[in-house]
């Protein structure tokens, strides 16, 4: 591959994930730490992404590396259909479940308004939103506080001690992204470390993911691909991912979009 087609890749996987490392960079292009470095020198000078310490952003979100709620929801609408679908088929009335932040369980959330006597409890602005102004049962919502992200998520001390407290059937999750070595990761350190209290609150993990978050790491680490007892990603997953996600988490589930009507399919490991 050319310098020229490896930036143009590079400058595409930044805009489509919001966030790359170096690391992910070097082994996906087989070159070394300089040759990237020098790539995003570039890149940045052209006003196409922008460096920060181990890889590049998009420019509009500076150094943070968080896409705002919007543009997230752009991405891949069918492939977060097609898993909210799926995941909403694990839930039972009665049960309380825990939503993280993102599109993806924001999409999940507009699945659960027919589900009667459901608690659920989630930092997503968002979520709550749609939960409360849409819900067509009796349901108890419970956002966490906190201080709100640009892309809508509540983080911080106060969202933390509200969790410690509190104890569900299931947490679905979002990411930024994925991969073998990092696990599962996003783009805001204190939204990784709220995440995390939801795992510890949950007596199940379900991450939601669609394909293009693989091999995507964000910029702090939630867990490794062990924390999750099931991941639910769409048809789009390569072979290489599907195999280091079957080794790594409980249980995979691969979700068609939802204008096909092909069931979906569910591989245990």
């Amino acid at each position: 591959m050319l310098a020229r087609q490896r930036r143009e890749r590079i400058a595409e996987l930044v805009r489509q994930h919001g966030s790359i490392r170096v690391g992910a960079l070097t082994e996906r292009f087989s070159v070394s730490h300089m040759t990237i470095r020098r790539d995003l020198e570039t890149l940045a000078r052209g006003g196409h992404l922008d460096k920060v310490h181990g890889g590049a952003v998009t420019p509009e979100h500076g150094g943070t590396a968080e896409p705002r709620f919007g543009g997230k929801r752009s991405r891949e609408v069918d492939a977060q259909e097609g898993i909210a679908a799926a995941a909403a088929r694990l839930v039972a009335p009665g049960s309380a479940v825990a939503l993280t932040a993102g599109t993806t369980t924001w999409t999940l959330a507009g699945h659960l308004l027919d589900i009667p006597d459901l608690t659920v409890v989630t930092n997503s602005v968002r979520a709550a939103q749609i939960l409360e102004t849409h819900r067509r049962q009796a349901q108890t919502v419970v956002l966490t506080g906190g201080v709100r992200t640009p892309s809508d998520a509540l983080v911080g001390p106060v969202a933390v001690a509200a969790l410690a407290s509190l104890r569900v059937d299931v947490l679905f999750m979002g990411v930024h992204g994925m991969d073998a070595r990092t696990g599962f990761s996003t783009s805001n350190p204190q939204e990784a470390e709220v995440n995390r209290a939801m795992c510890r609150s949950a007596r199940r993990v379900v991450v939601l993911a669609e394909h293009t978050k693989w091999d995507a790491p964000g910029l702090a680490t939630i867990g490794p691909l062990e924390t999750a007892d099931l991941l639910i990603t769409d048809s789009g997953i390569d072979a290489h991912a599907r195999d280091a996600l079957e080794a790594g988490v409980g249980e995979l589930t691969v979700a068609e979009p939802p204008a096909r009507t092909r069931p979906s399919e569910s591989v245990r490991t």
